[in-house]
C-alpha cells in the first residue's frame, strides 16, 4: 500500500484513541517521518517504537496490526526491533492482537481488516465474528489471553496486552 486509494492517516477520526491506547499500554509511538522503502508508507517500526506519519496515505488497521507486533515480540527484543519479523507465529498474534485491540477501542472489525489488508477482509471478517480467533493460541501460549477452561475475561479481553517474559513451564 505504497500509495493507492487510502486516505491520509492524519484524517482517521479513530487515530487520536489508537494512539493513545497504545502509549497507555506502553507502547511507544512518535509521530515523525517514514522512509521512503518503509512496508508501509505512513507506518514503521524504528528501536522498538512504532513511528507513523499522520501526513502519508494510510489505515488504522494497519497501524493496530504493526502495533501488534511490537507487543507480541519477545520483550527482550522489542526495544531493539527495527522492523517486523517474519514468524508466522508471530503474525497470526499480530493479527489476533490487533483485533483484541480494536475491539477495546471500539473499532469496527471492518476498519481493522480493510479491503487492502492481506489480500482482503472477508476471510478475517467472517472468522472472528464466528469465534475463529486465527492467531490466539500463540497469545494463550505466552499467557497474553486466558485459555479455555481458565478463570478470568474471554478473549477478546487479554491479560496482559504485551508479551511478558517467557518462564520455565512445566
Amino acid at each position: 500500500m505504497k500509495a493507492g486509494h487510502s486516505p491520509l492517516l492524519g484524517d482517521a477520526p479513530e487515530l487520536d484513541a489508537i494512539v493513545d491506547f497504545l502509549r497507555g499500554i506502553g507502547l511507544k509511538v512518535v509521530a515523525g517521518t517514514v522512509p521512503v522503502d518503509a512496508v508501509l508508507s505512513a507506518m514503521t517500526v524504528q528501536r522498538g517504537a512504532l513511528v507513523y506519519d499522520p501526513a502519508q496515505p494510510g489505515r488504522v488497521g494497519d497501524l493496530l496490526h504493526e502495533a501488534g507486533h511490537l507487543a507480541v515480540t519477545d520483550p527482550a527484543l522489542r526495544d531493539t526491533l527495527s522492523q517486523v519479523g517474519d514468524d508466522p507465529a508471530e503474525e497470526m498474534a499480530a493479527i489476533a492482537w490487533s483485533y483484541a485491540a480494536a475491539m477495546a477501542i471500539g473499532i469496527p472489525t471492518a476498519t481493522l481488516f480493510h479491503a487492502a489488508y492481506k489480500g482482503g477482509p472477508d476471510y478475517l471478517v467472517a472468522a472472528f465474528a464466528g469465534g475463529s480467533f486465527i492467531g490466539l493460541p500463540m497469545l494463550q501460549y505466552w499467557r497474553m489471553a486466558a485459555h479455555s477452561g481458565e478463570k478470568g475475561p474471554r478473549f477478546p479481553a487479554m491479560r496482559t496486552w504485551l508479551r511478558p517474559p517467557m518462564t520455565c513451564r512445566s
